[in-house]
């Protein structure tokens, strides 16, 4: 497939023949319904199909298609549906199983398509099936293709690591608001409160009644039940500012009791997420050495261990890619614009695809900007040299980390900077 838009349009209309019988199907949790037309849009079947979302009903769907393509002597098939939320899989699979052409149609696409044949606003399964049809004549579609298994076994454990540090965010936000009500001066202590210190003192002393009344060698004593060091020049100096700001705290001191038992269950949590998720980096960090394109990945300084198994999660095989802009619209950070005789709109993303990719090549782009010498040059460049304002640098250099991640995976080399950046060995 082409990279350029309208030649991938061509190319999709293209492959829909007079031999082909194109089926929409509109996906649900319990009972899908499906239309078939032929290559004009023109309905096929004197009824639409509704069947269930288990072996039964895919049999079923299987036998309708193929009466349909005897009685009308089509023999090719290709099947359009919309990925609706996790019930679209086992069905996209089974069909990809057997050999079947499975692509996938937008939800905006249909949405926006729905009036063409009545013009009217109604919406149903059967009317929703035919508008995937529909589009998928009109080539507005995009092939599904079943990643290789290492790569479905990393989306699988990404998915999983987003949700509990999802939760971990959570948990943190809970304790940062306990401790905001009950200790609003600790943060001035402890900046960072997960660290072994804080977590010590919040396990046993958290409430600044428990630390007002007690010396500097008591509070060094508690600490060494939850860690070696506790003690030190550090140690003296932590614990004489902590006795320092409870005895001069504003914190509520109503409902304590209750109050320390919520903030034990909330540390017990949260340090049960830690370990989840150092288990499950542990087990992406074995994954990855199998992956051979995740080793050029990684040799972009910056590009760390999440980094790239969130990009390959997303994306799959780079490989497929023919160019770094096909990447970006796989993220939904392709350009979009409107404009109408003299009024121009504003240039912004389009924002039609992976949010999980397009947020992890945002926080990359923003890491290596940081710590990657050559993109830390190339953003100076724009924002002083070309005077671009630097959250327009940074969209720019992502586009190019992009094109760097395609380029240095299709030709099987590792990331060099003075391919990315030609100027940069002369200023290094």
């Amino acid at each position: 497939m082409k990279f350029k838009q309208n030649d991938g349009q061509n190319q999709r209309i293209e492959r829909i023949s007079t031999s082909h019988l194109v089926v929409g199907i509109d996906m649900a949790k319990e009972i899908h319904v499906a239309q078939a037309t032929n290559f004009r849009g023109i309905v096929l079947a004197k009824r639409h199909l509704s069947f269930t979302n288990d072996l039964e009903g895919f049999e079923r769907l299987q036998r309708w298609m193929d009466e349909l393509q005897q009685k009308h002597r089509l023999n090719t098939l290709i099947i359009g549906m919309e990925p609706t939320g996790h019930y679209w899989f086992n069905l996209a699979n089974w069909l990809a199983d057997k050999g079947i052409n499975v692509v996938m149609v937008n939800p905006a696409t249909t949405k926006r398509n729905k009036e063409n044949r009545d013009n009217c606003p109604s919406k149903s399964d059967p009317k929703d099936a035919l508008v995937i049809a529909d589009v998928v004549c009109r080539g507005y579609y995009y092939e599904y293709t079943r990643q290789a298994t290492v790569f479905q076994r990393l989306r699988t454990m990404m998915s999983d690591r987003e949700f509990w540090v999802t939760n971990s965010v959570r948990l943190q936000n809970r304790i940062i608001r306990w401790l905001d009500i009950r200790f609003p001066e600790y943060t001035s202590v402890f900046k960072d409160w997960t660290c072994k210190r804080s977590l010590a003192t919040l396990k046993d002393l958290p409430s600044p009644l428990d630390i007002q009344s007690l010396s500097v060698s008591e509070v060094i004593t508690s600490w060494r039940r939850h860690m070696k060091r506790a003690g030190g020049s550090t140690g003296t100096q932590k614990a004489a500012q902590l006795i320092s700001q409870a005895k001069q705290s504003v914190g509520d001191k109503t409902a304590l009791h209750e109050a320390k038992q919520d903030l034990g269950r909330l540390l017990e949590e949260f340090e049960r997420i830690v370990e989840i998720l150092e288990k499950i980096e542990k087990d992406i960090l074995a994954l990855l050495s199998e992956i051979p394109m995740a080793n050029q990945l990684r040799s972009i300084k910056g590009l760390g261990t999440i980094f790239a198994a969130a990009i390959l999660s997303c994306a799959g095989d780079l490989r497929q890619y023919a160019h770094g802009r096909q990447l970006l619209r796989k993220a939904g950070l392709n350009l979009a614009e409107r404009m109408s005789g003299k009024h121009k709109g504003q240039i912004k993303l389009s924002k039609r695809g992976d949010a999980t990719l397009r947020k992890y090549l945002y926080l990359a782009t923003i890491t290596l900007v940081g710590t990657n010498p050559v993109f830390r040059q190339m953003h100076e460049n724009n924002v002083q040299i070309k005077q671009m304002k630097k959250q327009q640098s940074i969209f720019k250099l992502l586009g190019k980390l992009a094109r760097i991640l395609i380029g240095i995976v299709q030709r099987g080399e590792s990331f060099l900077p003075e391919k990315a950046a030609p100027n940069y060995a002369q200023a290094a």
